[in-house]
């Protein structure tokens, strides 16, 4: 299969990496420079060192080429942040695209848009389009080692297309047609992570980040629902998996933000040093306020909205939290 991946960042790169087992794939980057060195050295050295490109990888930074490779019965597959996907599809709108996956987790900031709604009002509903997401780390996909994701469409026939396409010794697809919560679960699990990372930096302890965790989930659950997702979609990969991962692990940038905010850095500073996206922070500000909108209670990202935008201290947002009010556990 013939196959797109726009967006030569650690990730986009990965899944590039891993999907040319078996597709012929371009891999697009902006930066020409970078894109032509990453060809010549047969590396991404900037945002993935140390992992080869295989041989059918072709990276590019000539769009029309990349977008060209991706049509007819090819897929297009957007590794953009959230914010960059509005522009991104505005791209890609002169062209007769049929199959379209992103990758991005989070609402867009200013709309407060989910992934799918963006690309609805760019290309219109009649392109195949789904979200693949999951617990995943980019090193470990480009190593090779296990890692099982969901794509989420309302389209049968896109989701095999994937299937088909990525799935593999390595790599497990599963399918749902529940876009919705597999997008909502991995949009909040940034923000969670970002708390959890505040508690273990200030040494509270395993039982905390489980507490955090679980509660976080039931956060994740409301905001799931209101939106019309379903309970179950995030008992799966996309729910608990991801959040697990993403809590826990210490290649998850966002939970290296919650450390570096325990260590009273700047949110400034922490990005800077970062040099990646970091969807938590962008997220938790919309998060919040479509809470705000619809009436839902989400008190863990109240307290890292705050943290992140209010100056509020990240000992006294635990604080906050334990002086809640007792009350009967709900999901």
């Amino acid at each position: 299969m013939k196959i797109t991946v726009l967006g030569a960042g650690a990730w986009g790169t990965a899944l590039a990496i891993s999907l040319a087992a078996k597709n012929q794939v371009i891999l697009w980057g902006r930066n020409q420079a970078a894109m032509e060195a990453a060809q010549v050295a047969r590396e991404n050295q900037h945002y993935l060192p140390g992992f080869p490109l295989p041989a059918n990888l072709q990276a590019s930074a000539d769009f029309d080429l990349a977008l060209r490779h991706a049509l007819d019965d090819g897929l297009l597959i957007i590794a953009s942040s959230v914010s960059g996907l509005r522009p991104i599809l505005q791209q890609c709108k002169s062209y007769p695209l049929k199959n379209v996956v992103w990758l991005c987790k989070g609402f867009e900031e200013s709309t407060r848009l989910l992934p799918h709604q963006v690309v609805k009002q760019e290309l219109g509903d009649q392109i195949l389009a789904g979200a693949l997401s999951g617990p995943s780390f980019a090193q470990e996909v480009a190593q090779g080692l296990p890692c099982a994701l969901t794509i989420a469409s309302s389209s049968n026939t896109l989701c095999r297309m994937v299937v088909d396409a990525a799935h593999g010794p390595n790599l497990r697809i599963y399918s749902s047609d529940d876009v919705v919560g597999v997008e909502v679960g991995g949009a909040v699990k940034n923000i969670l992570a970002i708390a959890t990372g505040v508690a273990d930096g200030l040494g509270l302890g395993l039982n905390a980040r489980a507490a955090l965790m679980t509660r976080g989930l039931a956060e994740i659950n409301r905001l799931s629902t209101a939106l019309g997702g379903r309970l179950e979609t995030l008992m799966g990969l996309t729910g608990v998996g991801d959040l697990i991962l993403t809590c826990t692990g210490n290649l998850s940038r966002n939970r290296k933000v919650g450390l570096a905010l325990a260590e009273g850095k700047s949110l400034d500073l922490i990005v800077q040093e970062l040099g990646h996206v970091a969807e938590g922070v962008r997220c938790a500000q919309a998060v919040k306020a479509l809470a705000h909108d619809l009436r839902i209670e989400m008190p863990i990202t109240d307290a890292v909205a705050g943290v992140l935008f209010e100056q509020v201290a990240a000992r006294e947002m635990i604080e906050r939290l334990l002086s809640r009010d007792a009350k009967a556990e709900s999901i």
